[in-house]
């Protein structure tokens, strides 16, 4: 019987290996070039907080969204810049308790970010916005530079 990595394609091998080396090229990234900013949004009465590590080409940090009356959502997000546009997804401890990942996607004009929405899907087991359902029109929150 031969093992279970010959009856696997080729091609497969290849992308998982191509991950593999993508993943080891990210963690050696100089911490240091990274910008800390921290963003406040306000709708009605739900506030949310963005702090964020931001550099050329990647984003990390910790989000917070307060319901009025409601508890909170918080935790960390992180994620990818291209052009003036964040995406990445949000992990986070729900205001019923459970822990729960979903996609974030920001967009930047003239020191605002913009919150997207769209319709959710998973993609090899991760969150993403479906195709074609981004919208940041009507944004729920527009996020603000909090001034230090």
């Amino acid at each position: 019987m031969k093992p279970i990595y010959f009856k696997m394609p080729k091609k497969i091998i290849l992308v998982s290996l191509l991950v593999v080396f993508q993943m080891s090229c990210n963690s050696k990234e100089q911490k240091d070039k990274y910008n800390e900013v921290i963003y406040r949004a306000v709708n009605n009465k739900d506030t949310a907080i963005l702090a964020v590590q931001i550099s050329d080409k990647r984003f990390y940090g910790r989000y917070e969204r307060s319901y009025y009356r409601n508890g909170k959502d918080s935790g960390d997000v992180r994620g990818d810049i291209k052009g003036d546009t964040l995406r990445g997804d949000f992990h986070y401890i729900s205001s019923g308790g459970g822990w729960k990942r979903v996609p974030i996607a920001l967009l930047k004009e003239e020191n605002k970010l913009f919150l997207g929405n769209g319709v959710i899907g998973t993609y090899m087991n991760l969150p993403c916005f479906l195709p074609g359902t981004l919208s940041y029109k009507d944004s729920e929150f527009v996020f603000e530079e909090v001034k230090k």
